[in-house]
């Protein structure tokens, strides 16, 4: 059987292109028959990372069968993965992320959990010298995925490994890493064509914390006005969002990528509470300017408190 290669849904640059690059390991160099697939339609900038580098959009699927062979990619949680994930053959985990646990395998595994931005920097460390046989292509998904994912090394995650990594890539590719970074968050900031629920879920993962249900939602942009124009739609479609996926309610934050600063929406008493209580800051008005907060892994998650 076909290994599926993927990661979690609401795919982002990583997620969409850590599968392309597995998937190539497994089939070109390890002799292993495998597909990268998404679980969801990649966000802009993934989008673009693929037209940019010639490389096809991944089959979208919504479940696994039972007993299929699988790699999970940039995620280990069963919430941002196919419901029926335990039925599945999984083959091994590569990730970046905290053990969340609640994942079951037919058997022994192997998994790779490195505290480092990005999954590919990860990859490009297990497959070694055998990059040299990897096309352009996938190298260039290689290097999108850690511009993506360190924003261009300024987002608070960034290892000095994902930076030399990024540059031996950049200079193999002999590509401008400014250059080509701000085309791809530009890209990324383009978001007219999304309604507000898809604003809402296009970077967003679900966590629990005090018993609430929260859906944290990043838009990463370099036009934060784009987003924060249309604040009070974003509010309005925020409690429909919240009820459809199961959550108490849903936290936005537009993360400015170049004065490196967060904005959270707060549309109620319930967000305002959280923002005081997890950010220090006294909340006048439906947002709150977060300084120096980039990531949502490192600190967003970690400071919640309700």
């Amino acid at each position: 059987m076909t290994t599926l290669v993927f990661g979690h849904k609401s795919p982002d640059t990583d997620s969409t292109g850590s599968p392309i690059i597995w998937a190539w390991y497994l089939n070109q160099i390890k002799g292993i028959e495998a597909k990268p697939v998404l679980l969801g339609e990649p966000n802009t900038e993934a989008l673009f990372m693929l037209d940019r580098w010639d490389l096809d959009k991944p089959e979208i699927i919504e479940s696994v069968a039972a007993d299929a062979p699988v790699v999970i990619v940039d995620t280990n949680n069963p919430a941002e993965l196919p419901e029926n994930i335990n039925d599945a053959d999984i083959q091994a985990i590569i990730d970046h992320h905290k053990l969340v646990g609640g994942l079951e395998t037919k058997g022994p595994i192997d998994i790779r959990i490195e505290p480092l931005a990005c999954t590919a920097t990860i990859m490009w460390k297990m497959i070694g010298k055998d990059l040299a046989q990897m096309p352009a292509s996938v190298k260039g998904a290689m290097l999108s995925c850690i511009l993506s994912d360190t924003l261009e090394f300024r987002s608070p995650t960034t290892t000095n490994e994902d930076k030399a990594i990024a540059w031996d890539l950049a200079q193999d590719l002999d590509v401008n890493i400014s250059e080509y970074a701000a085309e791809m968050f530009a890209a990324k900031s383009d978001v007219s064509a999304f309604t507000e629920a898809e604003l809402l879920r296009m970077d967003s993962k679900e966590y629990e914390i005090a018993g609430k249900q929260f859906r944290v939602s990043v838009l990463e942009t370099t036009s934060p006005g784009q987003v924060l124009d249309r604040k009070g739609a974003l509010m309005d479609a925020m409690p429909g969002v919240a009820e459809a996926d199961g959550a108490d309610q849903v936290l936005l934050f537009v993360v400015d990528i170049l004065n490196e600063e967060a904005t959270l929406l707060v549309p109620n008493d319930l967000v305002k509470s959280v923002a005081e209580k997890s950010f220090g800051v006294q909340v006048e008005g439906d947002t709150v300017a977060l300084p120096g907060i980039m990531s949502r892994k490192k600190q967003i998650i970690p400071n919640l408190k309700v």
